[in-house]
């Protein structure tokens, strides 16, 4: 359904019931609350054709990428994959996680995952106790909407595993996020199908929600990429939140428009790609947690509802390895949306 005039002039925040987790039980905690719709909001779906008579005029005010806007991306894309690294394409030498059986800029992902984990918050951010508190029923339950992000601070010792096996899994996925260099901002305004069509020209593709919890949080089930106890310092998160005045297009046609690159850049706080060395996980992949939410494959969807977004990004939100935030379509795309790359390794 399309959002109302005056919420598509400030993006659609909409939300799901519920925002999957495969992760986590409602037993297990905060972990299967669903996540806020980040309060800038992607921008809005394109209207389907029951709404088009309704939506006259409003795809331009609200941002909508037209083809121009759909070429812009695409382009900038294609340009990022094919710009020659800054290390002449020597790998990483010296730096965690291996790249045996995967590109040099990819690192293996090797090990047994666990479908379903039980990860307990042992204590939360003073700002989510306190909205629990306010929204208190008499019967104890907790009812209305709200935008306050769940934001566990700690996490018991060590997670479990509630499934009855392990499942084997062996693929590469990117050092970084795209365009996968070191040392460079990863991209931003771009939509799910983008970016599964820039993985898919470097001969790779998105990687699916259980492979970006793996890659994430190791064989240990680690609720963040560096442990069980939340830290800003390590990773790109809990920046104070800037609320979105303006829409934004698409990243090409934001920059050639003064007012949308200045907007976005009163907003942006990415750091640029493995800056930030503790925020690695287990198998050597940088700023899984932060930085930038990352879009992924949910299996067993039809389109347009095959997208998840994935990590977090710099902003008061969960951040961690599991939840899913699904309500986004294929289509949209924020300030908060980029990517990585995920491949088959090769045989052992």
């Amino acid at each position: 359904m399309l959002c109302g005039l005056a919420a598509a002039l400030l993006g659609c925040d909409r939300r799901e019931p519920a925002a999957t987790d495969a992760a986590a039980p409602a037993s297990a905690g905060a972990a299967a609350d669903a996540e806020p719709a980040p309060p800038d909001g992607a921008a809005a779906e394109p209207p389907d054709a029951a709404g088009l008579a309704d939506a006259a005029g409003l795809a331009d005010a609200a941002g909508l990428a037209d083809a121009a806007g759909l070429a812009d991306a695409a382009a900038a894309l294609d340009g990022a994959a094919a710009a020659p690294s800054p290390d002449g394409g020597v790998s990483d030498a010296g730096l965690p996680g291996s790249s045996a059986g995967c590109p040099d800029d990819m690192v293996l992902v090797d090990g047994d995952y666990c479908p379903l984990v039980e990860q307990i918050c042992l204590k939360h951010h003073d700002e989510f106790e306190k909205d629990q508190a306010r929204r208190a029923s008499p019967y104890g339950d907790v009812e209305g909407s709200t935008t306050v992000s769940e934001r566990c601070l700690e996490y018991k010792q060590p997670s479990a595993c509630l499934s009855k096996k392990r499942a084997p899994m062996r693929y590469c996925v990117d050092r970084y996020e795209w365009p996968n260099r070191k040392g460079e901002l990863p991209a931003l305004l771009v939509s799910w199908r983008e970016a599964a069509k820039a993985c898919e020209g470097v001969g790779k593709r998105l990687c699916t929600e259980d492979e970006f919890n793996f890659a994430c949080e190791g064989e240990e089930m680690l609720p963040y990429t560096y442990g069980f106890t939340r830290d800003a310092t390590k990773c790109n998160i809990d920046r104070p939140f800037r609320q979105r005045e303006l829409t934004l297009y698409r990243y090409e046609r934001c920059m050639r428009h003064p007012k949308c690159k200045a907007e976005l850049e009163r907003l942006d706080q990415r750091v640029p790609a493995g800056s930030m060395p503790a925020c690695v996980s287990p198998f050597g992949a940088y700023d899984l947690n932060g930085n930038i939410n990352e879009w992924v494959v949910r299996p067993g969807r039809k389109s347009p509802d095959r997208s998840g977004l994935k990590g977090g990004w710099w902003g008061p939100m969960r951040g961690r390895c599991r939840p899913t935030v699904g309500f986004h379509k294929e289509e949209d795309y924020g300030y908060e949306q980029g990517f990585r790359c995920c491949k088959d390794a090769a045989p052992r």
